[in-house]
């Protein structure tokens, strides 16, 4: 079969799943490409120029201790970073920050073209060149075919977008560029079944006709928390958002309309996301609150267009406007880009297995909202392991899995392979079993070793991270060692602290076990005695003293969880041959073909005896096998 090129890996879709396929995959040695419809739009923020949140940090900075791009560009483009959940436990703390969009999208370009191993291809793919069940090519609409051992589908809304504005609606990918009509069509003729998600977008106003005395002025945190570990400080100026509240006048100019609203008139059929609802949902869903907050974040340095995060809307353009001009403050804004709703297609991911390769053509993986999901950090996580798992399927070695104990990205792949999505899914801490030992503080020490053995970290971020721990615990056991004298000076002044005598004899750990107390107060005795520690590795061994207990306690049920759940089941296992399962659990585990009885667990309708019976029956297949052997 003739091709005009070949490559190892070729990725399709140039969005934060792209990107992070694509650099994953060349960092592993692969000959990869990415394909897009425009190269200006790689890494495109098309949502809120921001990154980070609840849980979704939490899966950036995971991305960095395996070698992904976003860590990186946002520290070098942010414009505002926040640490959220400060003043709650480290298990729900995250950080978030607020990019130039325009200095993102080029960084992160940059960082792709520096990579010897990638190149980048503006064009548009409109079939799969298959080979009875293996994808060995595709097509491009210009005539060519190109050869690939490995694709990474990354869409995003692209498949079959449809864009509403109020009555209006035109096909699109987002915003000004075309959707991938052609592309759909060659999925469903190989027999994958699609279904319709639905997400929006707020409008974007001229920051010069905003009064913004009228709004509660938001700055960053003084010391930026920032996603990668390899990063020291900012790089842009640091700008201000603001706080501010809808209207009962916007709510009622929003009921007047109701009825122009393709979500309440059954032009959008697709399901939207239920976390991040349109202002319309929230006024008719939550009748009786007579305001919402709303946020006015800066898309960059060198534009005074402003982003309003909390107005998503796909109501008609005039009632946009007057929506806006009615929020104090806003009553002579200028509207530069109107919200609107998009429609596009997805597969259910419970046909993917836990690699994100599809079950029912081989070589060919999904990543990103094709899969269901949304968010730039939940589709950069998913293209970081298709990308990983591309290029190990390339060189005919094992998958790369994550366990749902070892990261939030492991958690997201688990949900989506086994329950699969009935709305856009988004990833939260409360999906964490052990959430206590998925911090963000701890991802290198949970990660970072796996990033090197892919080839993914260089051996200096390795080396520097086992040195960062050696230091850790260095002085997490002089703290366990060191016991308060009777003539200590610092008796009266932590005695003080305490509102009570502190007992010669206690031991610094234990002192700090106490609520009242804080490593801060520590820090001029480690200092002394030798340990030099950043406050980030301070703060990491005040985490681990005041937590010992529950930390513990967690990596106990870990074990015992991991014993019967890692269990992997053969991809050719035939379920109807064990005795005791029924027939529903039968269809649904022959359907879905979990990769370990965890997963299997999770499934809607096999029930723990049904999982417990499979375990007994793996376990006497192994003994027979051995007793064989």
């Amino acid at each position: 079969m003739y091709f005009h090129e070949v490559f190892d890996v070729v990725v399709i879709g140039g969005g934060h799943a792209g990107c992070e396929a694509a650099l994953a995959s060349a960092k592993m040695g692969m000959r990869a490409a990415l394909y897009t419809l425009n190269l200006d739009a790689i890494g495109q923020m098309s949502c809120n120029p921001a990154v980070g949140g609840i849980a979704k940090g939490h899966v950036v900075r995971e991305l960095d201790c395996l070698g992904g791009a976003m860590p990186e560009v946002i520290d070098r483009t942010g414009i505002q970073f926040r640490m959220l959940n400060r003043s709650r436990g480290p298990a729900v703390q995250a950080p978030r920050a607020q990019a130039d969009r325009v200095l993102y999208r080029q960084e992160m370009r940059r960082r792709l073209e520096r990579e010897p191993n990638l190149f980048l291809k503006q064009g548009e793919i409109v079939d799969f060149i298959v080979c009875g069940d293996r994808v060995v090519g595709l097509k491009v609409m210009d005539g060519r075919r190109i050869g690939a051992r490995a694709v990474v589908l990354a869409t995003g809304t692209f498949l079959n977008g449809l864009i509403h504005i109020g009555e209006r609606k035109y096909t699109a990918g987002r915003s000004g560029e075309p959707a991938s009509i052609h592309l759909t069509e060659s999925f469903k003729r190989l027999g994958f079944p699609m279904g319709r998600l639905k997400t929006g977008t707020p409008p974007r106003i001229d920051g010069r006709t905003v009064d913004f005395s009228k709004f509660e002025i938001q700055w960053g945190d003084p010391k930026p928390t920032l996603f990668s570990y390899a990063s020291r400080e900012t790089v842009q100026p640091q700008l201000a958002c603001y706080v501010g509240y809808t209207t009962p006048r916007l709510h009622q100019i929003i009921r007047q309309n109701i009825h122009r609203s393709p979500l309440y008139s059954g032009q959008i059929q697709g399901i939207g996301p239920r976390y991040c609802p349109s202002i319309e949902d929230k006024v008719v869903k939550f009748a009786d609150k007579e305001r919402h907050q709303i946020f006015l974040e800066p898309e960059g340095l060198g534009t005074r267009e402003i982003y309003v995060n909390g107005l998503s809307t796909s109501m008609p353009i005039d009632v946009q406007l007057e929506m806006l001009r009615s929020i104090p403050g806003m009553e002579n804004v200028d509207m530069i880009r109107p919200g609107y709703a998009i429609e596009y297609d997805f597969m259910q991911p419970t046909h993917l297995s836990a690699a994100f390769e599809t079950k029912k053509i081989e070589n060919l993986f999904h990543a990103g909202q094709i899969n269901g999901t949304t968010g730039y950090e939940e589709a950069a996580g998913q293209g970081m392991i298709a990308g990983i798992n591309a290029a190990l399927k390339v060189r005919g070695e094992e998958p790369f899995f994550l366990d749902r104990s070892e990261a939030y990205t492991g958690i997201m792949i688990d949900d989506l392979v086994s329950k699969g999505v009935d709305e856009p899914y988004r990833l939260f801490t409360s999906r964490a079993e052990f959430r206590l030992l998925l911090r963000i503080d701890n991802a290198d020490k949970r990660l970072m070793e796996k990033g090197f053995q892919l080839g993914l970290i260089t051996r200096d971020r390795w080396e520097a991270c086992q040195q960062k721990y050696r230091r850790i615990d260095a002085a997490a056991d002089f703290l366990r060692r060191t016991v308060l004298k009777e003539s200590s000076p610092y008796r009266r002044k932590w005695s003080d602290l305490a509102q009570g005598d502190v007992p010669a004899g206690i031991s610094l750990e234990q002192l700090l076990k106490r609520p009242e107390f804080t490593v801060e107060q520590f820090h001029e005795i480690l200092h002394h005695s030798g340990h030099r520690l950043s406050e980030e590795e301070e703060q990491i061994i005040e985490t681990q003293i005041k937590y010992e207990g529950y930390i513990r306690q967690q990596m106990q049920e870990v074990e015992k969880m991991q014993a019967v759940q890692q269990r992997r089941i053969p991809p050719d296992f035939d379920y109807a041959h064990v005795p005791g399962l029924s027939r529903e659990v039968v269809e649904k585990l022959s359907r879905l073909r979990p990769a370990t009885l965890g997963m299997a667990s999770r499934i809607s309708g096999v029930t723990p005896a049904a999982v417990s019976i499979l375990h007994v029956y793996l376990e006497l297949e192994r003994r027979r096998r051995a007793a064989a052997s």
